[in-house]
């Protein structure tokens, strides 16, 4: 939080957020209270209810179940395991990942990210010693865990992951293609490949039938269509391919390899592992990385759509503990190896599905592991009837869609689609841990070849000013190649640098800085910019040391130490630090923006956005919204104010009321919305505040008393807020999304902004143009401590924070 941010207030607000947390309901239950502060969703939150779950969490529940089931079943086959691992480890993973993981959200169980791993290690060391594989995995987690290396494991690139889970999800289709056809799988995706022709020789008709039932349920139930089809879609497309495939099946008589749960008597149970043991470190190290990598990856993914969600139960569900949570897998995986389960992981499929039927505490993941458990034991019966070829049609579909576009797409705009095709690629032949370490292979490879390869150009423009563009990385590699680009430059030329790249060693630094020095004793001017230009600038420059259009870290202005006075010592250093501001846009921000600049002259402004926010220094609207010239219509005036119509409400009980108060709104921000409505015919008006707010704080008493001055006659704007907090208007303050308010003023800070957008609509230019649909309305609040934008949802009026987006990549220019 920001150092400004004023200590919480003393009071009955106080007082009532308090009472607010220890309210009957939001206390854990005593059978869990080991999972920590995650699980206290265990309880319904309506006060003197004894339903011990939220509603919410049940209807989950049932739906996570409902999905898990067969999927289980299906995974536990295309791995070779009994079938009974797959029922064991999702009922594990229910109830030993959800109680103990750190992800509250987060359903874990039998995954296809691991398929290949497990089905490779039962045909090489048998079933039993594979199930104490696990467990030994497990404690490698746990470990793992408390070494708290969980957000490390992140570091992996995304084209790694993607391309381990498109070679898995490759394999397994290809080798359960054969199940559907009606054949068994070969021992290697290379076999099974050549062995699919004689196969599609000799199809068995029964199996493909069921299998194309399955296949096109899955497809099309997620698109029925009318009242009916959204009546059906409640059911997972899963659970009704299972089951229509099922009772087809029973209908048509056909005799098909069908599901074989034998006594749980005979199950069978881990032994103590013997063979190579470097064969089995491997092993070992091999299901401790996928499962962790995916386990984590996941609870990120959770997280995000939690966080992200809209209309959820007013419940709030604590952020993701990745150390937590690599533990409770850990855990799981123990348990399940020693019961003779299935490895564990966080499953995404499962756990969007519990996200999305909102649930709000760990209760889902865990009702959702008892309901398989009774399943386990109760529907033996039903499960029996299941064509085995139903199963593998079902894995084939999820190891399709493991091959994912829209993860395709975003490594090939991130240019990585070398190390994402090594990686699918080697996993296909060689083996997950083979594909992984191929991937990182080249992947290290691929970011050498950034480093040191560096594209560099230079251009005459049409006013005569010289162009540089730099691409990549300047290290000393690169240091010839840059000196002769520039010698290119005539003397006394303008000369514009662009540095498209995040790092410049100190070699390519004082070549860079002594082509600038010298450039400008011979009467020539350059300017240099881009995501690496702040290093070009000299530490004993002028006065001002900071740079404009220049990423903002460590920006820090040099100060006058004299004291300020108008005519005195300290007015000389404030101008020539103005001064040498000045001189720093006209040599290095003019060149670049001076033809833009001139077409707005000459054209005029029509900015597309009136931006109406706080006189605050630290807000900095052009920074936060990555704005230029001509982008935004600017209105900043104290407090964010917009004056009603009809001038300010009167003095009420507990403000600084009193003599002098104006009678009618003010003219200078009506006169701006008027000119930007009608005149610019901006499309949007967003209101912004921001946190720590100083009108805020002077509506709220805790800054000096002002109410006979011009500043405290402007502040009466600001009374209908402070009465929409206290409760006056009978109106919900407005909240931010996934936590409390700070303290008081920030609560005052969100309400404000929503009362002004009110006082906004009611302006006669604004409800014209909201009438017709013309414009709209947006709510903004930006915590200065934080950087972090928040925009406000007016429906539930919950202020939502930005996530970040990836830039585009610059495009290359062709080598022609």
């Amino acid at each position: 939080m920001s150092a400004c941010s004023p200590t919480p207030l003393e009071g009955p607000s106080a007082a009532h957020r308090s009472a607010r947390t220890q309210a009957p309901g939001l206390t854990e239950p005593n059978s869990v209270s080991s999972a920590r502060s995650s699980s206290a969703g265990f309880r319904d939150r309506r006060p003197g209810s004894r339903f011990p779950v939220h509603p919410a969490d049940l209807s989950a529940s049932i739906t996570v179940f409902l999905i898990a089931l067969p999927l289980s079943l299906g995974i536990a086959l295309a791995t070779g395991a009994p079938l009974q691992a797959g029922l064991v480890a999702a009922a594990v993973g229910g109830i030993v990942a959800g109680l103990l993981g750190g992800t509250p959200l987060q359903v874990s169980g039998p995954a296809a990210g691991l398929t290949l791993v497990t089905a490779d290690l039962i045909h090489q060391y048998g079933w039993r010693i594979t199930c104490a594989l696990t467990v030994i995995a497990g404690v490698s987690q746990v470990a793992l865990g408390w070494a708290r290396v969980a957000r490390s494991a992140l570091a992996v690139s995304p084209a790694i992951v993607h391309g381990m889970l498109a070679g898995i999800g490759a394999t397994i289709a290809l080798a359960q293609l054969h199940v559907v056809l009606g054949d068994s799988p070969q021992s290697s995706a290379i076999a099974n490949a050549m062995a699919l022709p004689g196969q599609l020789m000799d199809l068995h008709p029964g199996a493909l039938s069921v299998s194309v039932i399955t296949v096109a349920t899955l497809l099309l139930w997620p698109r029925l269509p009318g009242k009916g089809g959204r009546l059906l879609r409640k059911a997972p497309a899963a659970l009704a391919a299972v089951a229509l495939a099922t009772a087809c099946s029973v209908v048509a008589g056909l005799h098909l390899p069908q599901v074989e749960l034998p006594s749980w008597r005979s199950h069978a149970l881990p032994e103590a592992p013997h063979g190579p043991v470097l064969g089995m470190i491997a092993a070992v190290l091999t299901i401790t990385l996928v499962a962790s990598v995916e386990s984590l990856l996941s609870a990120v993914a959770v997280d995000k759509m939690t966080a992200a969600r809209k209309n959820a139960p007013d419940v709030r569900v604590p952020r993701a503990d990745l150390d937590r949570e690599l533990r409770g897998q850990g855990t799981a995986n123990v348990v399940s190896g020693l019961l003779g389960g299935l490895p564990i992981t966080g499953v995404a499929v499962r756990s969007t599905a519990n996200v999305r039927a909102g649930a709000v505490s760990r209760a889902s993941s865990v009702m959702h592991g008892v309901w398989v458990l009774l399943a386990a034991g109760l529907l033996v019966g039903v499960l029996e009837l299941i064509p085995l070829a139903v199963l593998a049609a079902l894995v084939m579909v999820v190891g399709v869609q493991m091959v994912n576009l829209t993860h395709i797409r975003s490594v090939r705009r991130h240019r990585e689609v070398l190390v994402y095709a090594a990686t699918t690629t080697a996993v296909v032949l060689f083996g997950v841990l083979e594909g992984v370490a191929m991937g990182i292979a080249v992947a290290v490879a691929v970011a050498l070849h950034r480093l040191a390869h560096t594209r560099i150009t230079v251009e005459e423009r049409e006013d005569g000013a010289y162009r540089v563009l730099v691409r990549g990385q300047l290290t000393f590699l690169a240091v010839p190649r840059l000196s002769r680009i520039l010698s290119q430059v005539p003397d006394g030329a303008c000369a514009v640098v662009e540095l498209h790249g995040s790092f410049m060693d100190h070699a390519a630094y004082e070549a860079l800085q002594g082509w600038q020095d010298a450039h400008t004793a011979h009467g020539g001017a350059v300017g240099i910019s881009g995501r690496g230009s702040r290093i070009a600038e000299p530490a004993s420059a002028a006065v001002h040391s900071c740079r404009p259009w220049t990423p903002w870290r460590n920006h820090a202005c040099t100060q006058p130490s004299a004291a300020t006075g108008f005519g005195g010592v300290g007015s000389r250093e404030g101008n020539r630090q103005l001064a040498s501001g000045l001189s720093a846009f006209q040599r290095n921000t003019a060149p670049l923006v001076r033809e833009e600049l001139a077409r707005l002259a000459r054209e005029g402004q029509r900015p597309s956005q009136l931006f109406l926010t706080c006189a605050d220094s630290r807000l900095v609207t052009s920074m936060i919204t990555s704005s230029g010239p001509g982008d935004l219509f600017t209105v900043r005036n104290v407090g964010n104010l917009v004056p009603p119509s009809a001038g300010p409400p009167a003095a009420g009980p507990g403000t600084n009321g009193g003599p002098g108060a104006v009678e009618n709104g003010d003219d200078s921000v009506a006169a701006a919305i008027e000119f930007a409505v009608d005149v610019l015919e901006v499309r949007s008006i967003t209101v912004c505040g921001h946190s720590g707010c100083g009108a805020m704080k002077a509506l709220l008493g805790v800054m000096p008393d002002n109410r006979d001055t011009s500043l405290g006659r402007w502040l009466r704007h600001g009374l209908p807020s402070l009465e929409r907090l206290t409760g006056q208007r009978g109106q919900p303050a407005p909240r931010i999304e996934g936590r409390e308010a700070t303290d008081r003023v920030e609560e005052l800070c969100l309400t404000n902004v929503v009362q002004q957008l009110e006082h906004l609509a009611a302006h006669e230019s604004v409800a014209h143009r909201l009438a017709d649909g013309s414009l709209e309305l947006h709510g903004m609040y930006f915590h200065v401590g934080e950087a972090q934008a928040y925009l406000l949802d007016e429906n539930a009026e919950v202020f939502a924070p930005v996530a970040p987006t990836q830039p585009e990549p610059a495009e290359e220019p062709d080598p022609a």
